[in-house]
């Protein structure tokens, strides 16, 4: 399979969460960039190119946490997908909720998927090793031709 670049934003407030994140998806099999930002007022800065994010390239793929300071993810969720210069962007709700109630609502506001983040480190690991393996055999990201 030949290899692709995928730049990712991580929308995650929990530093451990992003540094394994960024491990995983660097042993992956696709070429992914990892961007980090911390809370969602800063992931729609960053979509809508405003201040230090001004020359940046969207990304192809948003994984977005649900309990967030500032602004929470289905906000931010709402947010993306009312926007006409960024809603085409497909958006992976990566949470630790199981609550039905934030499932029901990631899918009726636009998410195009919804993983829990599992509690063991291995099961995270293991778990965001599928996503990839199903996002890069499976999954057709807009705009790219991939």
């Amino acid at each position: 399979m030949e290899q692709s670049r995928i730049d990712i934003l991580l929308v995650e407030d929990n530093d451990d969460d992003i540094l394994l994140t960024e491990e995983v998806f660097s042993e992956g099999k696709l070429i992914n960039v990892i961007h980090a930002v911390r809370d969602g007022e800063e992931a729609l800065q960053y979509l809508r190119r405003q201040g230090q994010y001004a020359n940046i390239s969207l990304p192809g793929l948003v994984m977005l946490d649900l309990n967030m300071p500032k602004m929470n993810g289905l906000e931010v969720l709402v947010e993306i997908k009312k926007d006409h210069d960024i809603r085409h962007i497909p958006v992976v709700v990566l949470t630790t909720s199981e609550r039905e109630n934030d499932i029901v609502k990631s899918y009726e506001f636009g998410a195009c998927s919804y993983i829990k983040k599992p509690v063991q480190l291995s099961d995270f690991k293991d778990a965001l090793h599928q996503f990839e393996l199903y996002w890069a055999l499976v999954a057709r990201i807009p705009g790219t031709g991939k």
